[in-house]
């Protein structure tokens, strides 16, 4: 008995060693780094900075103003939006892994800005809205081209 005891203590000990270190890289970053790279935008401000020349300008630039407006009360079908902008790609030529690319991108993107501007009493000012508006209004079209000066 004493040695199956001293087993299972060891195999504890071992488990939470294994669960501190996975808690440490976690929090430093690092299962993002050795899982790959994120597609898409993490934050607001990532959203709103992103260059016009990235591949990826696109879908987060689309997601980025959807959740905005979804947050900030505008009166629009997010879905058809996706919809619209998904079939677009599509029938520009996006091959059916860069596709996968966009809707993860777009996915993300959306459900990260949603996320972090959710609790923002604040941030449905006049100039953001007028921005807002804007760049849906332009999304709603059908001109996805990508923005050099993303709106505050």
């Amino acid at each position: 008995m004493t040695g199956n005891g001293s087993n299972i203590k060891g195999r504890i000990a071992r488990l939470l060693a294994a669960a501190s270190l996975l808690a440490a890289f976690s929090a430093c970053g690092t299962v993002d780094r050795i899982r790959g790279p994120k597609e898409g935008a993490n934050t607001e401000l990532e959203a709103r900075s992103v260059a016009p020349q990235d591949p990826l300008a696109r879908p987060i630039q689309v997601a980025w103003t959807s959740a905005r407006a979804t947050h900030c009360g505008f009166v629009f079908n997010p879905d058809q939006l996706r919809s619209n902008f998904m079939a677009a790609e599509a029938r520009a030529g996006a091959s059916p892994e860069q596709m996968a690319k966009i809707e993860r991108a777009y996915d993300y993107t959306l459900q990260s800005v949603a996320s972090t501007i959710k609790d923002n009493l604040n941030y449905c000012n006049k100039d953001r809205t007028a921005a807002i508006r804007r760049d849906l209004n332009r999304y709603l079209s059908g001109d996805y081209t990508p923005s050099a000066r993303m709106a505050q």
